[in-house]
């Protein structure tokens, strides 16, 4: 009885965590976006030869959970985002398949005290690193 009494104070603590974390547009957008699907199409000039283009899932916390990308030949690449151990709602973890369906690349994400994108480590399938990307932040005086 007391596991279920400590698991369920710490659910509900971590909650009431990330709700204070998260402005009042952001929980409003989560909230109309949970298990939406969007589809986008297009067409020739002429309103003709429509084909898929793009599809985004959202999950049961409005969270973005997978992107697919098509062409006129099929799909070009899928990318499922992951949200462990972000009590704040950030990608933490992006993998990456190409048309074939097959994991090419393997995404992981770092962030600063504001929760500004810092760091991207871009991994192979087999864990190795491929290549890091950092995120720079300025803001330039207009001329």
């Amino acid at each position: 009885m007391k596991k279920i009494f400590w698991t369920f104070l710490l659910t509900m603590l971590c909650s009431v965590t990330l709700m204070a974390q998260l402005s009042p547009e952001t929980i409003a957008k989560r909230q109309a976006r949970k298990h939406l699907v969007v589809r986008e199409w297009n067409t020739d000039a002429k309103g003709n030869n429509g084909w898929l283009d793009h599809i985004t899932r959202y999950d049961d916390q409005g969270r973005k959970i997978e992107e697919i990308e098509y062409a006129t030949y099929g799909m070009v690449e899928r990318v499922v985002s992951f949200y462990e151990d972000d009590a704040v709602g950030k990608v933490t973890k992006e993998e990456v398949y190409d048309s074939r369906n097959k994991l090419y690349r393997i995404r992981i994400y770092k962030y600063d005290s504001d929760g500004a994108r810092t760091v991207q480590y871009n991994y192979m399938p087999n864990g190795k690193l491929y290549s890091i990307k950092k995120f720079e932040y300025t803001f330039e005086t207009p001329k």
